[in-house]
């Protein structure tokens, strides 16, 4: 059990990493104006979603093996709140890839970009895990 547990922590940290990490390259991206800067940012915004993708699947697998495998937080009230948080993170991890896709197209402010990026991060950093 305490594998599945250090791997679980692993990959939840590598995939923090990435939703912390692409917010920034689309801000660099807003600012951007070389034709050719705005192509590598583009591939690394692309890479890095594909990666922590990947990443997000053996994360939740291995949660959810904790908590119907080994019954951890089965039937106490911090389970369902940090259900509640995985799912926001979840859904956080979408309008990366919908950003992601606009901005091949369209230019988004460097301010606009910022403060969708803060707001959403700030309220992930304020919900307390037990």
């Amino acid at each position: 059990m305490l594998w599945v547990k250090a791997f679980h922590i692993v990959f939840i940290a590598s995939w923090f990493a990435g939703l912390f990490y692409l917010p920034r390259i689309f801000v660099n991206l807003a600012a951007e104006s070389i034709p050719e800067a705005r192509m590598r940012l583009l591939l690394m915004a692309r890479k890095l979603y594909r990666f922590m993708t990947i990443l997000a699947v053996p994360a939740l697998a291995l949660g959810l093996w904790l908590w119907l495998g080994y019954g951890i937080g089965a039937g106490s009230g911090w389970m369902m709140a940090k259900e509640g948080q995985r799912r926001t993170i979840h859904f956080g991890h979408r309008p990366d890839a919908r950003s992601r896709s606009n901005s091949s197209r369209a230019q988004r402010s460097r301010r606009t970009s910022r403060i969708s990026s803060s707001r959403s991060r700030l309220f992930l950093n304020r919900i307390p895990d037990r």
